[in-house]
């Protein structure tokens, strides 16, 4: 990765993009794709999607897409007192959220606050989490009229943390689900250019993933590829507080993590394997008996059915304020796509032999 791509990949880090609020982090992500993409779109929604026209003789089209948006918070009240009640956006997890740092994102311009925490001195017992409902912001309002002044109901929350260089090649931040998705489909999608890919190749940013897979349906319907490979982060549990039962062959800075079962298409199985084995990146291997919890499911059915595979990038921590990657891992993804995208029109049409 080198200076360019990772000031992307920051940026895309530092951009605040909860589901239903993505249109910032969207833009910066235009912005890098239209220097080498031969067309950008969005659609009404705020989806992206960049273009390789490829050999117009060559009638197959790849498109790799990771998801813009981020879980946070909404706020849903503002009480007598100038607290905020808030509201999940996606997956919110309350037992990490009590005690941090959160940015209103307002439409004047961010207004800091905390989620309050009561001190351990003034607690009875071991209180259990309260769900996300029952906690609140502070943003040092003196009343509801104070805070009315600042915030309104349904602004986004997002948590303060920033970017930490890790040891070795390892960062962590908040929302590396999914940037880091998006930026392999950019990155694939400038690296397949670059080796003349025939086949049209899409890079997609979708919106609206931790809330359903929304976007995903979206593009998926409308624009109806040959073949569809979802990068979304997924479970690393090498971390020694995973349970026993929920340890799976997923290591951080072992390369990407092609799925297989459910909407995981054969043959497309088939390419990611071929083309790391080609390319020489290691891949690991993950099950998905019933679903791949990724925009690949939301895809795979649309148009009565678009080959679809979700290829993961290591991710320690998901959905919390300290989400980890190995940017070796994104490098690795990023080349395993594009090789994918620069072989596709070989294994075209992508269908299983009954």
């Amino acid at each position: 990765m080198d200076d360019t791509q990772r000031a992307f990949l920051d940026e895309l880090l530092t951009t605040p993009s909860p589901s239903g609020f993505e249109t910032r982090g969207q833009r910066v992500w235009v912005d890098y794709v239209s220097q080498f993409a031969d067309r950008v779109e969005t659609d009404a929604y705020g989806n992206a999607i960049a273009v390789h026209e490829g050999d117009p003789t060559v009638d197959t089209s790849f498109a790799i897409g990771g998801h813009a948006d981020e879980i946070g918070f909404i706020v849903r009240d503002i009480v007598d007192d100038g607290f905020l009640r808030i509201a999940r956006v996606g997956g919110s997890d309350r037992t990490v959220s009590k005690g941090q740092h959160v940015t209103v994102h307002t439409d004047d311009g961010p207004v800091q606050g905390v989620i309050g925490q009561t001190a351990i001195h003034l607690r009875e017992g071991d209180e259990e989490y309260e769900d996300i409902s029952e906690q609140f912001v502070d943003v040092g309002a003196e009343d509801e009229d104070d805070a009315e002044d600042l915030v309104a109901v349904g602004d986004p929350v997002t948590f303060s943390s920033e970017i930490q260089e890790l040891a070795n090649t390892r960062v962590a931040a908040r929302g590396m689900d999914n940037r880091v998705g998006t930026w392999v489909a950019a990155e694939a999608l400038r690296r397949a250019a670059a080796a003349g890919a025939d086949a049209t190749v899409y890079a997609v940013s979708t919106v609206q993933e931790e809330v359903g897979l929304k976007g995903a349906q979206m593009v998926g319907f409308d624009l109806d590829p040959d073949a569809y490979v979802a990068v979304d982060v997924t479970h690393a549990t090498d971390n020694p507080d995973v349970a026993t039962s929920n340890r799976g062959p997923v290591e951080l800075s072992e390369g990407p993590v092609v799925g297989r079962g459910s909407a995981n298409h054969p043959t497309l199985v088939e390419l990611a394997r071929e083309s790391g084995d080609a390319d020489d990146v290691d891949f690991q291997l993950q099950a998905a008996g019933s679903r791949t919890g990724t925009d690949a499911d939301g895809v795979f059915t649309q148009r009565g059915g678009v080959p679809s595979l979700n290829i993961g990038i290591p991710n320690r921590y998901m959905h919390t304020p300290v989400e980890v990657v190995d940017t070796e891992d994104l490098d690795a993804v990023a080349d395993l796509c594009a090789g994918m995208a620069e072989r596709a029109g070989e294994h075209a049409p992508f269908s299983v032999e009954i």
